[in-house]
Formats: structure tokens, sequence, C-alpha cells
């Protein structure tokens, strides 16, 4: 030690007013603790990190006080969805007689709100914790988690897997599927239980070349997920004889001029297929553009972040998206899921606002007011319909499921180790070097039939529903199988359709 560090650490210390002796230092956090929105420790806690809120407000500092923790908005029900699966896969897990017997499984659930610097922060909380004050045996204690389950897009979740893949903390992603996550040398300690997007692209451009589309347009997300998306896609129709006319890119926090742009382009082009690969969240705000120009006649293909989003196909101003084609994550059923998801209540947490706020978006009504917009208590989820209660299409739900139990599988296989070798069931808590080591070669089978492993890169099999957007009788839109992709088959052999049961749109709109 220099000793112009231990200058700047006597200086701290004489302004925080506190003078110790070196062997005895305690140092105060200068900013607020990052605390989770949800959590529950016990013998061995696993974290996560959701983007439960849509968008974190920014604001400019003036650095004359201290700022106030960073406030998000707009709270999205399909990722609070995603949280409470996986408080339900742990409480499984915690009542299960054969998985973990005799441990019991915390969790520590963090809100991104789809910010990359939160995503850090957070990532920064589940490796050190959140005391007011550490000493100078902190840095001797393991992590707060022996594993992080998160994120739910591929720019944060490379920012997550950077930070603590040099601390051999395992991070299992459900739905980060940029194939740039493959790369070990880069993120050592990266798993995820959703397909690489190097297998999606390729599916799209056979998708493409099968039905004799040569000539397409192509709109993505100006991210990791989209850049790489659709860099690998382009690669693919090359080889498949495929074209591109025209390959836009947007994010959902562009100004409306580069959307109107986009739309402009759209509208010139002469290509009538048009390959959007996308998240969500940009896509959202491109459909409001596209339904309010009135553009029809274009056959929509879709990428998995998308193409079985209630949201979207619930709206019947979306209707033009009638005869979309797309890959999705196979589907599941988690039996028992619904009656833990209609249970949820503030009641269960009174100080948590999270959960009041939740309950004020479901039932549109606040707890601050008295009246017929007022909160009582007595509403009752499991008389609602919406994104968060329907259970019919749990694709990137059950990744976040077979998430939890890859972590879970591994600490069994750790601790069925250590207690073979030390004779005690008590030593040999599980370090993330060790949970990191195991994870490589767990292999397990979930309760919905389907078997899990990784390979070299940490990736599972890739395997897709191919789905097309079909009319429903109240105007929306439905999902329909229509065929498969398995990428462990023989590569002629991994496409296969049912081209009967497809529907399509003509140059006027309509589906037949």
């Amino acid at each position: 030690m220099t000793k112009r560090t231990v200058s700047l650490q006597l200086m701290l210390l004489i302004v925080h007013g506190v003078i110790m002796p070196a062997s005895a230092q305690v140092c105060s956090l200068l900013g607020q603790p990052a605390l989770p929105s949800l959590y529950a420790e016990r013998d061995i806690n696993i974290g996560a990190i959701f983007s439960i809120h849509r968008d974190a407000v920014l604001k400019m500092h003036n650095y004359t006080s201290k700022p106030d923790p960073t406030a998000c908005v707009s709270l999205n029900l399909r990722e609070f969805k995603f949280a409470q699966t996986f408080i339900f896969a742990i409480e499984e897990i915690n009542n299960s007689t054969e998985l973990l017997p005799g441990i019991s499984l915390g969790y520590k659930i963090y809100d991104s709100c789809r910010s990359i610097a939160q995503t850090i922060l957070s990532g920064m909380a589940l490796m050190n914790g959140y005391e007011a004050t550490l000493s100078d045996m902190s840095c001797s204690r393991p992590p707060a988690v022996c594993a992080i389950v998160g994120e739910s897009t591929s720019s944060p979740t490379i920012g997550l897997a950077s930070l603590v893949g040099p601390f051999s903390l395992p991070v299992i992603s459900h739905f980060a599927t940029c194939a740039c996550l493959s790369d070990r040398k880069k993120y050592p300690s990266f798993f995820r239980t959703i397909s690489s997007d190097y297998y999606q692209s390729r599916a799209l451009a056979q998708l493409v070349k099968h039905f004799g589309w040569t000539w397409v347009g192509t709109v993505r997300s100006r991210n990791d997920y989209g850049n790489n998306g659709i860099a690998a896609f382009e690669e693919a129709a090359k080889e498949e004889g495929v074209c591109i006319e025209y390959s836009e890119a947007i994010l959902s926090s562009d100004p409306q001029e580069q959307f109107l742009k986009t739309l402009k382009v759209i509208k010139k082009g002469t290509a009538r297929v048009l390959l959007a690969f996308m998240a969500l969240g940009d896509f959202l705000p491109l459909l409001k553009v596209i339904s309010q120009h009135n553009i029809t006649g274009i056959q929509w293909v879709g990428s998995e972040s998308w193409i079985t989003s209630r949201t979207i196909a619930e709206t019947k101003e979306y209707s033009f998206l009638s005869g979309a084609v797309g890959f999705a994550i196979a589907n599941a059923k988690l039996v028992g899921l619904r009656e833990f998801l209609v249970n949820v209540h503030p009641n269960q947490e009174p100080n948590n606002e999270l959960l009041k706020e939740f309950w004020e978006i479901a039932f549109q009504c606040s707890f601050r007011n008295i009246g017929s917009d007022g909160c009582t208590g007595s509403e009752r989820l499991a008389e609602l319909q919406n994104e968060y209660t329907d259970v019919s299409e749990l694709r990137i739900v059950n990744k976040v499921y077979t998430a939890v139990y890859a972590v879970a599988y591994t600490l069994q296989n750790v601790l069925k180790h250590f207690r073979s070798s030390t004779n005690s069931s008590k030593r040999g808590w599980p370090t993330p070097q060790t949970v990191l080591k195991y994870m490589r070669d767990v292999r397990f089978t979930v309760k919905t039939g389907e078997d899990i492993f990784f390979d070299e890169s940490g990736d599972p099999v890739s395997r897709y529903d191919l789905v097309n957007w079909q009319p429903a009788e109240d105007g929306s839109l439905q999902f329909e199988l229509v065929g498969l992709y398995d990428s462990s088959l023989p590569s002629q052999q991994r496409l296969q359709i049912n081209q009967e049961h497809i529907l399509w749109v003509d140059k006027h709109g309509q589906v037949h």
C-alpha cells in the first residue's frame, strides 16, 4: 500500500469523523444503499434482476445536494410476473422433500427499470450486500447471493455478466438471447435457459427462403439484441439467396422524428415482407406510429421478443399484424402457478410499495383515495384477465422457472459432494466459484418434461415453435402453432412447417 493510498484512507475517515486503528477501520456508504424490491433471506440466497418498471426517470443533478434514489415509472406486468414466478419456484423447491432437503432458499429481487446503470448497481448490491457500513472484514466474506437470475434483455445482461464474471458469480438469464453472450472468454460465468439468437436468426433466414420471399426489409432494435440478431440474419440470408432492401434501427427512447423516418422508408420500400427483430419495448412505439398512418398489406415476420405478446395481440388497432409469422420459445404449463399469482396481495408485506403499486395498476385504483376510485384491498386478482393473470402463454415465464431450478439442482450437487467428503451437513456452504464449476455440468428434468443442460458456451438446446397470428372472433389476434425448429436435428430436418394451417395477408391487408 502506497503512502498516497494510506493518506487518502485517513482523509476519508477524518471527513466522516471516524479515526480508528487500521485493523478495525469502518467505512460508511456515501450514497443510499441499493435495496431489493422483494426479498426473503434464508440459508442460501439467490439473486434476480428484472425490468419490473419500463423506465428510470433521468434527472439532471446540480451537485449542490445529495441526489435522491432513481425513480422508476410504468410498471411492467410481464416482468412483475417474472418476479413472482421466480418466488413461486423458490417456494416450490423449499416445499420439496427431494430437492435440497433441510435447506431453505431465499431470494433478493432487484428492479433494473430497463436501465443498464441500474442493472450494474443491482449487480454490485447482489455481490456486496447493502449494509450502511463496511469493515475490513467485509471483503473476506462470500457474496450476498450464490447466483443471479437475469436480466430480461441482452444489453443490461452483457453489463451484468461483464461485472460479475471476474468474481466467478454465475449469471443465468431467462431472456437475454444475443449470440454474443456465448463468448466464454468475455462472459465466463454466463448461462441461459433461452436459446441463442444465432439459431433464431438462421431459422428466420430458412423460413423466409422456404416461402420464396427473396426481397425483404428489416427493422431492428438499435442495441445488442437487434444489431447482433440482424447481422446473423443477413449473413444467413445471403447464403440462402435472400436480398435485403433496407435495414432500419430504432430505440423506444428515440425522438418521434426517427420513427417517422423509419415509417417513410417502409412506405417507400417495394418489399412486402418485413422482418422486425425488435425488443417488445422498442416495437410498441413503432406499432403506434404505423397504426396512426394506416399502413397495411405487409407480411410481418417477428422475433421471439414480441411474436407471442398478448399486449400487442389484444390491441385491435394492431390488427394489421394478422398473418404475422415468427419463432417463439416453446410454450409450457406450470401447475399451481396461477393460484400463486392470484394470491399475491399488498397485505403480505404492508410496507412494500411495489406490491401496492402493482395492485393499483391491476385494478386502476389508488390506496390514497377514498370512494369509487379508491383501493379497498378486497379486490380479487382471480377475477381479472390480464397479462399478469393469464397463464396460457408461459414461454418466457417457464425460462425463469427453469433458471431457478438450474441453480437449485447445481446447489444439490455441490452440497451432496461436500457432505460426502466432510461427513457434515453444516460445513461447506457453496461459494460462487464452486456453484459455477458444478453448473457447467448440471443436468436435470423439470416437471414439464424438458431435459435441461448447458453446452460449453452456457447455452441450452435451441428449440422454437413457429407461430402464425390469426384473427379471433372478438377481433383480437391469436397464436396458432404451425411448425417447429429444433437445432439438435440434422440441418435438413430442423425446420418443419404445417403450411396448410397458415393464414396470409394480401396486398389489401386481408387475411386468407
